[in-house]
C-alpha cells in the first residue's frame, strides 16, 4: 500500500521540481506538500492483532454510530477523515463467502444515507471462532472525495483477523454488519485503529 503513496509523491515531487526550475521554489511549495501528505496518507504501520474471540476494526477512525435491528444484529459505521490510516483489514479470520461491487453516489461519507447510496464493496467473511460459527459482512464505503476503492481479496480466500484485504482512497466509511451472537465493545465518537481495536466479542466463547 506504501508504494502508492510513493507513486503519487514522486509525482508531485516531480511537478515541484519542474516550477522550481521555471520559476522559483516559493510558486512550488503547494506541490512538496501535497508530496508529503501522500507519503502520509498512504501511510501502513504494523498493528498487533488482540488475541481473543474478538471482531477487529476494519478501519482506523470515528465511531459515528452503533445501530441495532430487531434481529439483534448490530452495524458499526465508522468514518475515516483525510488523516486516517487507509488501509483496510477484516474483522474476523475465515473464507471470504463473497465479494459484491454496487454503484451508486458519492455523498459525503458521514451521512447516514451513504451506507446504502454511495458506491461501495460488501465483504461478506465467514468463520469459526473457538467452535462457534458466525458470519460478519463489512462495506468500503466511497465518499464524497474518496473515489476509489480497492480489494486485494476474492471469494474463496481464506483470512486470518486483522489481515490487510484492502484501501480507500482518501477519506472514506466503513460498515460492519454483525449478528445478535456478538456483543459490540464500542460506543459512538470513540476513535478506532484498524486491526488492534476490538469491535466486538462473541458471546459465549470460552
Amino acid at each position: 500500500m506504501v508504494s502508492y503513496g510513493i507513486y503519487y509523491a514522486l509525482g508531485f515531487g516531480a511537478a515541484g521540481a519542474l516550477v522550481t526550475w521555471l520559476l522559483s521554489w516559493p510558486y512550488a511549495v503547494p506541490f512538496y506538500l501535497l508530496a508529503a501528505f501522500c507519503l502520509n496518507f498512504f501511510r501502513d504501520p504494523e498493528r498487533e492483532i488482540p488475541a481473543g474471540p474478538y471482531a477487529v476494526s476494519p478501519a482506523d477512525g470515528k465511531v459515528m454510530a452503533v445501530k441495532s435491528d430487531a434481529a439483534g444484529g448490530h452495524r458499526i459505521s465508522i468514518f475515516l477523515n483525510v488523516f486516517d490510516v487507509h488501509v483496510n483489514r477484516t474483522p474476523i479470520g475465515g473464507k471470504i463467502a463473497c465479494i459484491t461491487y454496487k454503484k451508486g453516489q458519492f455523498l459525503a461519507a458521514n451521512k447516514d444515507d451513504a451506507s446504502d447510496a454511495n458506491e461501495q464493496n460488501v465483504i461478506t467473511v465467514d468463520g469459526v471462532i473457538r467452535g462457534q460459527p458466525t458470519r460478519v459482512v463489512f462495506k468500503q464505503i466511497a465518499g464524497l472525495i474518496a473515489r476509489r476503492i480497492l480489494c486485494y481479496v476474492q471469494p474463496g480466500s481464506v483470512v486470518e483477523a486483522g489481515q490487510r484485504i484492502g484501501l480507500m482512497k482518501f477519506g472514506s466509511r466503513m460498515d460492519v454488519f454483525l449478528g445478535a451472537e456478538w456483543e459490540v465493545l464500542v460506543k459512538t465518537g470513540q476513535r478506532v485503529a484498524g486491526g488492534s481495536d476490538p469491535l466486538a466479542r462473541l458471546k459465549g466463547a470460552a
